[in-house]
């Protein structure tokens, strides 16, 4: 079921929990043009139902990376403005898209969706073209950066390295932004203290994100039992790196 998470003069945010991996898919919406853009969709016509029912232009499509389980929806959505980093070609997409972001890593570049306006910054580590969007009371993390931990690393494309850069350059952004923004990711993960929040405040995920809290630290970083995994996922990147190289 969506939910309503935010709404103020200029935007309306929806998130709802789609698929089998916990994925949390978000809404957009410019109240001032009634235009739309889904972030990550997993269940495309979820997404066009809702949309047509309360009067808004499903006009654009997000990628902040393109892992199935964030993108299956797009091929129902052709018809709309695909937006993916250049960077996930290194990876191996050749999905649908209209438009790329082609900004260096660590890097961002303004971009307006009605009367709205994102930041859509360039953090590899998940995957090389991962994309984090700022603006308007929300930041939009996807894999980047959970509630209380980050994506793993060891999927095709996916650097531990390039990933703890990005939380570096990604916690100097939060940093001047209000505490009270929310932090939207892609998955929902129980935190340590037993809660299972879809979405936390900036400054709650400053002071309890144990990824952030780790990076200026080697042996605390080198100590995340989040950042790999012996499962089907990590066996096939395996392969995938060797018929690479």
């Amino acid at each position: 079921m969506a939910e309503r998470i935010l709404e103020t003069k200029k935007i309306i945010v929806y998130q709802a929990q789609l698929g089998e991996w916990d994925n949390l898919n978000h809404l957009i919406v410019c109240k001032k043009t009634e235009s739309a853009v889904i972030v990550d969709p997993l269940d495309a016509n979820y997404w066009v139902k809702i949309c047509e029912e309360n009067g808004w232009n499903l006009s654009h499509v997000w990628l902040t990376h393109t892992h199935w389980d964030h993108c299956r929806g797009v091929y129902e959505l052709q018809n709309k403005g695909i937006w993916v980093h250049r960077l996930e070609r290194n990876r191996g997409w050749d999905g649908p898209s209209t438009d790329e972001w082609s900004n260096e890593p660590h890097s961002f570049v303004m971009h307006n969706f009605g009367d709205l306006q994102f930041e859509a910054h360039c953090t590899p580590g998940h995957t090389p073209g991962h994309v984090v969007f700022v603006g308007e009371g929300i930041v939009v993390s996807g894999d980047c950066i959970f509630c209380g931990r980050c994506g793993r690393t060891d999927l095709f494309g996916g650097n531990a390295d390039d990933q703890r850069e990005s939380l570096r350059y990604l916690r100097a952004r939060l940093r001047d932004l209000p505490t009270g923004w929310l932090v939207l990711p892609g998955h929902q993960y129980e935190l340590k203290n037993g809660t299972n929040p879809t979405y936390v405040t900036v400054g709650e995920l400053l002071k309890g994100n144990e990824a952030i809290n780790a990076v200026d630290d080697d042996l605390a970083w080198a100590s995340l039992d989040f950042l790999s995994f012996d499962d089907d996922l990590a066996r096939k990147a395996r392969q995938q790196r060797a018929e690479v190289e």
